[in-house]
């Protein structure tokens, strides 16, 4: 299997996606924070002095997605159509994070998914670690994406 990102020598480099066609290009990643039940009643009471936690997280994942280049090295800087970030609350102990990211060019946006998902997860940590420093943040990962040469992937138990 080649790796894209190293060049004949190994050495790392930025991939020329210049010959790539544009399409359109969609990633939907998730993960999971599970947290003492006490906290996450607190977080659906508003009763976490920091604020609204999953309107910041929303807002941290969207500002992650659009900076995942200055982040994570070797990324592309992807023009971004639309991101969405959804927070799902699952029993009395875990919440849902899911990010969907799209764009129209010629390189993927599963890692702005990710990056996305991943910070939004760490808002929940950062606003409720006051009240709660054993929350865990599991499961980051790609359910599906569509679009590019390599085509579309689904994980089989996605979400």
């Amino acid at each position: 299997m080649e790796l894209s990102h190293l060049d004949e020598n190994g050495q790392a480099h930025m991939v020329d996606v210049s010959g790539k066609a544009v399409t359109d290009r969609e990633a939907l990643a998730s993960a999971r924070v599970k947290m003492k039940p006490e906290t996450l009643n607190l977080i659906l009471q508003g009763g976490i002095p920091k604020g609204d936690v999953f309107s910041a997280a929303r807002i941290a994942g969207i500002m992650a997605a659009k900076r995942t280049h200055e982040l994570i090295p070797l990324c592309h800087p992807i023009p971004l159509s639309a991101i969405d970030i959804r927070v799902e609350v699952a029993g009395d102990t875990e919440v849902l994070l899911y990010a969907s990211v799209k764009t129209t060019w010629q390189t993927g946006v599963e890692m702005e998914a990710l990056t996305a998902v991943s910070v939004a997860a760490l808002t929940i940590y950062d606003m409720c670690k006051a009240v709660d420093r054993g929350m865990e943040i599991n499961a980051v990962r790609l359910e599906s994406k569509t679009g590019g040469k390599s085509g579309s992937f689904k994980r089989q138990d996605a979400a």
